[in-house]
């Protein structure tokens, strides 16, 4: 990864990352130092550092970006420094495909449908308690996102072994800042989540980044 001056992607130019369920996404492999993923992304830009969950200062996270100032994957380290956890932005992000299901980008409602209509996933897709969709034993969340074409979906992966429960948004080990911002649209849930400047009973005066 590096800095400079670079033109947007456009969505022809997305990359298209292969999910391997709890392994990695793309050339992301879970259990990546830093330095590794630089040599897996080596056009790619590292736009900011932050602490990505307010109880847990040792989690840390990077935005990615193909262009300046455009974060498209959010990447979070455990304790040992260690990638545990991607999340790809909906508007600017790779698409990822599990099984040949596009996750990225998509509208929230026909995602889930398309999401429980795969054979492979009877009975595996569960909801969180605000209503985020995913599936345990793959690690995966799926989140919604604002962008400028309205609500669209963020896939949300994390490695083997944080993905039990990872679909509870009040036990998962995905980091507290992916689970702010824009609720998934589901009946009887608020709209959003404390999102970035958002005065909230943070502790150690913790500040949701985006």
């Amino acid at each position: 990864m590096n800095t400079g001056d670079r033109k947007p992607m456009t969505e022809a130019a997305r990359p298209v990352w292969l999910v391997e369920p709890l392994e990695g996404v793309g050339p992301l492999r879970f259990g990546m130092l830093t330095s590794e993923i630089r040599a897996a992304l080596p056009a790619a830009l590292e736009l900011n550092t932050f602490q990505a969950d307010p109880h847990y200062a040792s989690i840390s996270g990077l935005q990615i970006g193909f262009s300046p100032a455009t974060p498209a994957v959010y990447a979070y380290f455990d304790d040992d420094g260690l990638l545990y956890c991607v999340a790809i932005d909906a508007a600017h992000g790779p698409q990822v495909t599990l099984h040949g299901l596009e996750l990225t980008g998509h509208n929230p409602d026909a995602l889930e449908e398309q999401l429980l209509e795969l054979p492979w996933s009877v009975d595996q897709v569960s909801y969180g308690g605000r209503g985020n969709p995913g599936i345990n034993a793959l690690g995966l969340v799926m989140r919604a996102q604002d962008t400028d074409s309205g609500l669209r979906t963020r896939p949300v992966l994390v490695a083997r072994g944080w993905a039990e429960r990872c679909v509870d948004d009040y036990e998962s080990p995905i980091p507290k800042c992916e689970w702010l911002g824009r609720e998934w649209p589901q009946p009887g849930h608020p709209e959003r989540l404390y999102t970035a400047g958002d005065e909230a009973p943070w502790p150690h005066g913790w500040r949701p980044p985006f």
